[in-house]
């Protein structure tokens, strides 16, 4: 059997003394006097007594506990926006509890309630890849649920959200590839309902155009945000009778997978093939050759999406303030050509 955690009751049991009492000591309260504190926290030691800081927040309707959602645990790019989270919320008094979706909608849904039900006060998500309906978190909104999103964020105008000029930045890809001597230039898109998917997809065509370059619609192909199928991609824009001079992908997963069946076609990158990621995830710096790779400020994300989190603490959730961070393009030798 499991050993029960040793609770205010059990030590004020043991001593003959109220709950109240036992609570107001370890707060070194001075109504309890000095003798009778020291006997308390000298017992609280012996039993190893610890806090509960849910049953207190319960008591107070306010467990200081904040919900983070994400696709995956997995990549550097989600693992630096929770640090930037969760730096935030220790200056506020605040922790906070991480669930993946793992790209999943049903994942996502199933990860709200269990949050919900641990009684956090309020969540912070960037949504699933599957995600194109909001009924789950409507409904937060409609209670007045503290709410934030990051990075992939839905329709919902009233939510604040934090995401970074997607547009601008494929620009800035594309008018790269074309400084560069480019001009079959592609794109492999994700999912056509993400705000990222939509921001860099109008990005790339008005680089195309600023550019001077016809958008040719066999140069554009979309794809779940996952290897195997930016493989497929990839292998669908090297089987043209024309095949592109760069290729741009969504993000760096999208980039790896095409950069390794780029080269599984004896092709070479970039004096054959030039290749830009987006997110700057740590392996650009290490494959062969490095990506060039559009950086996001991560922490800074993290950050700038907690401060709103806990606007809506302080305001309700009657504002939806739009914070737009600038990117950076990162130039590699993938892009580079000789």
């Amino acid at each position: 059997m499991k050993k029960r955690l040793t609770s205010l009751k059990d030590l004020a049991d043991e001593l003959g003394v109220s709950i109240s009492s036992v609570s107001r000591a370890l707060k070194n309260n001075p109504m309890i006097s000095h003798e009778l504190t020291q006997k308390i926290k000298e017992l609280a030691i012996k039993r190893n007594y610890i806090p509960n800081p849910l049953a207190m927040g319960l008591l107070r309707q306010q467990t200081k506990m904040i919900g983070v959602i994400v696709p995956d645990l997995v990549t550097h790019f989600y693992s630096s926006i929770i640090s930037g989270i969760e730096e935030v919320a220790k200056e506020n008094g605040y922790f906070i509890i991480i669930a993946s979706s793992n790209e999943s909608l049903e994942k996502e849904i199933e990860s709200v309630n269990n949050l919900l039900k641990s009684r956090v006060e309020g969540l912070i998500v960037c949504i699933s890849q599957e995600t194109n309906t909001f009924e789950h978190f409507e409904k937060l909104v409609q209670n007045e649920t503290p709410l934030v999103f990051f990075d992939r964020v839905p329709e919902l105008p009233e939510v604040p959200s934090v995401t970074v000029n997607g547009i601008e930045a494929a620009k800035n890809v594309t008018r790269h590839f074309f400084e560069n001597g480019c001009r079959r230039i592609a794109y492999i898109s994700g999912p056509e309902h993400l705000n990222i998917s939509k921001h860099r997809k109008e990005g790339y065509l008005k680089g195309l155009q600023e550019c001077g370059l016809e958008f040719n619609s066999d140069l554009l192909v979309e794809c779940n945000l996952n290897a195997e199928e930016a493989t497929t991609a990839t292998k669908k824009l090297l089987s043209l009778k024309q095949i592109p001079d760069a290729i741009f992908g969504i993000n760096d997963t999208i980039a790896f997978a095409a950069m390794k069946e780029i080269k599984k076609h004896k092709l070479r990158i970039p004096d054959d093939i030039a290749l830009v990621g987006f997110t700057d995830e740590f392996h650009s710096t290490v494959v062969e050759p490095a990506l060039t790779s559009v950086t996001h400020p991560t922490l800074q994300m993290g950050r700038e999406a907690a401060r709103l989190f806990f606007k809506c603490i302080e305001k309700g959730q009657n504002f939806a303030e739009k914070v737009v961070l600038p990117t950076k393009l990162v130039v590699r030798e993938s892009s580079v050509k000789r």
